[in-house]
């Protein structure tokens, strides 16, 4: 066990900031399944999603100098990865359906293939908006800044998004 694992997120932070990379690993560790989780969401396929993680983990790691707020890391970090998605979704032709491509739990539950359908039918944004919710646990005005959209416009993108998975659920 190091010495990083007992320290606090703004601690780690600081010395990320100082040029400690044994710090900002720990923040890796810390923060790496919910990144993969939301770009695995977002761009469907499990490759394109760790490259995408890699890229923002590098970026976030060359750039966390200019972070502003400390306690802004997350939601700073998670928008360096939206940034790394849009460009991946633009860039990469549609992809094949995610069903093929996840390693399957040992339990998979009912639905569970319903709901990854439903969340690729979502457009781009929507998708984006409801990660940043779901997966991310972000507020309409923490998706807003990360995005660079009203709060509002968020919270109805999201009900819009979230009325369209409804819709191909029932």
């Amino acid at each position: 066990m190091s010495d990083y694992e007992n320290l606090s997120e703004l601690v780690l932070i600081r010395k990320s900031r100082q040029g400690d990379v044994k710090a900002f690993s720990e923040l890796y560790v810390r923060i790496h399944k919910e990144l993969y989780k939301f770009a695995l969401y977002t761009l469907k396929h499990p490759q394109d999603a760790e490259d995408a993680v890699s890229e923002a983990v590098i970026a976030a790691y060359e750039n966390i100098s200019g972070l502003k707020k400390e306690k802004s890391f997350r939601s700073w970090i998670f928008r360096i990865l939206s940034n790394q998605c849009k460009k991946r979704f633009r860039d990469v032709p549609q992809m094949e359906e995610l069903e093929t491509e996840l390693p399957a739990p040992e339990r998979d539950y009912a639905g569970s293939h319903d709901v990854r359908k439903a969340f690729g039918i979502l457009n781009e944004d929507e998708r984006m908006i409801v990660a940043f919710s779901v997966f991310g646990g972000y507020q309409s005005d923490e998706i807003g800044n990360m995005m660079d959209q009203n709060p509002a416009t968020v919270r109805s993108k999201k009900t819009r998004a979230m009325e369209k998975m409804r819709r191909v659920l029932q």
